[in-house]
């Protein structure tokens, strides 16, 4: 069995196209429908009733326009909100959020003191603390809020002595000490990965959550016969809630320089 519908995927703004990225590279026969609510950024700030309210919005967008399954690639939403979007897609339509799929590979892998670095909003929520522990309670999570990176990313200040600042000043705080891996959990923190390397000297391994995410897109796609047919010429789609210069050259960094946006404003109800 064959499936060309394509993949839905969504974010809170433009962090979400790592995801995106990787789904291109180990799926090139899919299609895929990605939606970043930029009006709304960060959703890490936001209350819990107001993510819920933007990712079923969102979610129903990505149902009407056909997608045959839905990525929730934002962890303040995951953290917040997952339930509401699984009412929202049904039975049909499976939901694979980013927070499940990395608590069950890191849970079993030799490691015994996690960090966290995440949105307000995540980390408040305790859900990567919860979904590791009750796979292992031997391993010991810290949760750090790091409100400042999404901006510092959204901005352009990557590779820069901003970044370096805010980075230092959060990865070295003594509440990290001792941990032997973090996960950043936060889809924008991906681009930052080399230099959080730095300030860890490569000593902390940097759990690669896109990976370990999209896998679990192929498998739950093979387990239900919903895997494109490999003739098939994949299609991307863009849409963005709110559009600037600097998304644009955001958007071009994350996904590629031939990535086009569409502008779309999904009215709440």
């Amino acid at each position: 069995m064959n499936d060309n519908r394509p993949i839905g995927v969504f974010d809170s703004g433009v962090g979400g196209l790592t995801f995106a990225k990787e789904i291109k590279r180990l799926l090139p026969n899919e299609s895929l429908i990605y939606f970043g609510d930029t009006q709304n950024l960060p959703y890490g700030e936001k209350s819990k009733e107001a993510i819920t309210q933007f990712s079923v919005d969102i979610t129903n967008f990505l149902i009407n326009n056909n997608c045959k399954v839905i990525l929730v690639a934002c962890n303040s939403a995951t953290a917040n909100s997952l339930k509401e979007i699984r009412d929202a897609a049904g039975k049909d339509i499976p939901v694979i959020d980013v927070i499940s799929p990395v608590a069950e590979k890191v849970s079993f892998e030799l490691r015994e003191k996690i960090g966290v670095i995440a949105t307000k909003a995540t980390v408040n929520s305790g859900a990567y603390k919860k979904a590791i522990r009750r796979r292992n309670k031997h391993i010991t999570v810290i949760e750090m809020a790091t409100p400042l990176l999404v901006p510092v990313i959204e901005e352009g200040f990557t590779n820069s002595t901003i970044s370096k600042a805010v980075l230092e000043t959060y990865l070295l705080n003594k509440k990290l000490e001792g941990i032997d891996s973090i996960i950043l959990g936060c889809t924008h923190y991906t681009h930052l990965e080399k230099e959080i390397n730095q300030v860890f000297e490569g000593k902390v391994d940097i759990v690669n959550s896109p990976l370990i995410v999209v896998n679990q897109v192929i498998y739950q796609l093979a387990k239900e016969g919903k895997l494109a047919a490999k003739d098939t010429v994949a299609n991307y789609t863009f849409y963005i809630s709110d559009n600037t210069d600097n998304i644009i050259k955001v958007a071009k960094k994350f996904f590629g320089k031939d990535i086009q946006l569409i502008e779309k404003n999904l009215e709440t109800k």
